[in-house]
């Protein structure tokens, strides 16, 4: 028999793309034979895994997590992806988007590599959990975004637009705010501000934060804009001074007309609640996660047959 080694479990892993714990069994059960192995594997349905990995997976869900940690608060964000809104109506998706979601607590920055490493409660890995699904479920899925926030004074707050079950839906925000009031009513307010990113989509906090390479796209265009009505210099440097102005209002989130509220800004509403609440509170971070957005989505497949296996259609 031949030994299992990490060499021997990674060449069979990446010739199925099937987890490590999996491929590790299947040269135990098969005496370290790899076409043996590949062949226990695919009796067990777990190698069509692989086959299912350069299938777009643009649905599924975007699940949020947040956790008390005394005086701050943590909160995370993912995105996993699936082919087709189907799946994310199936409870084990939905149970490992809320696994993957809490994993991603403890994972610094939005490292999608560690996040699939990280070990779950039940010991396995969440990149190999996702495997399993996609071997039982029938589709290409993936963990394609995270974010997290880490507030050691304050609180995190989370909305889900679109809510498909609790926690998880087409569009998570988490809002990071610097506060000494109670948790409760600073994730109040960080709530509507939440709800007021998921529509208002803003490209950054302050507007030293805005890509300058947006800012002179902008500035390009009213500059052109400017230029044809035909005023003198100095007049069009203000004309596109105050449009630049105009667009830092538009994508810069507190400075945007806050949806609640149009006639004061976002700013002046957190400004305004937290004295209300006798705290001062401070959004120091945001994140928006819609699902699918960005991913180049190919001809539509007909998943009508596997849809009719989940269902039990004919």
């Amino acid at each position: 028999m031949a030994e299992i080694t990490a060499q021997l479990v990674k060449e069979l892993r990446d010739t199925t793309g099937v987890g490590m714990m999996d491929c590790k069994k299947a040269l135990q059960e098969t005496g370290g034979d790899m076409e043996a192995a590949i062949d226990w594997l695919r009796a067990k349905g777990l190698s069509k895994a692989a086959k299912k990995a350069d299938r777009v997976a643009a649905e599924g869900l975007v699940a949020v997590v947040l956790r008390d940690d005394g005086k701050g608060m943590t909160g995370a964000v993912i995105e996993l992806n699936a082919e087709t809104d189907f799946v994310s109506r199936n409870d084990l998706f939905q149970a490992a988007a809320r696994k993957v979601a809490t994993a991603a607590l403890d994972i610094e920055g939005a490292d999608i590599q560690a996040l699939n490493a990280a070990t779950l409660p039940d010991g396995q890995t969440a990149g190999d959990m996702i495997t399993q699904l996609i071997a039982t479920i029938g589709e290409n899925m993936m963990v394609r975004r995270s974010a997290r926030f880490v507030v050691p004074e304050g609180a995190v707050a989370a909305y889900i637009h679109n809510a498909t079950a609790p926690d998880l839906g087409r569009i998570g925000v988490l809002v990071a705010l610097k506060s000494d009031g109670p948790h409760d009513r600073v994730q109040d307010i960080g709530r509507k501000v939440a709800m007021h990113i998921a529509a208002t989509q803003p490209l950054a906090l302050k507007t030293e934060e805005v890509d300058p390479a947006a800012v002179e796209r902008e500035r390009a265009i009213f500059a052109e804009q400017a230029a044809a009505s035909g005023k003198p210099p100095a007049v069009v440097e203000k004309m596109i001074e105050g449009r630049i102005r105009k667009f830092y209002e538009e994508v810069v989130l507190l400075k945007q007309a806050f949806v609640m509220e149009p006639e004061v800004t976002v700013e002046a509403f957190v400004t305004k609640a937290g004295k209300d609440m006798g705290h001062a509170v401070e959004v120091t971070g945001f994140v928006r996660l819609a699902l699918g957005e960005g991913v180049e989505k190919g001809p539509e497949a007909d998943f009508a047959a596997e849809v009719a296996s989940l269902t039990g259609a004919a």
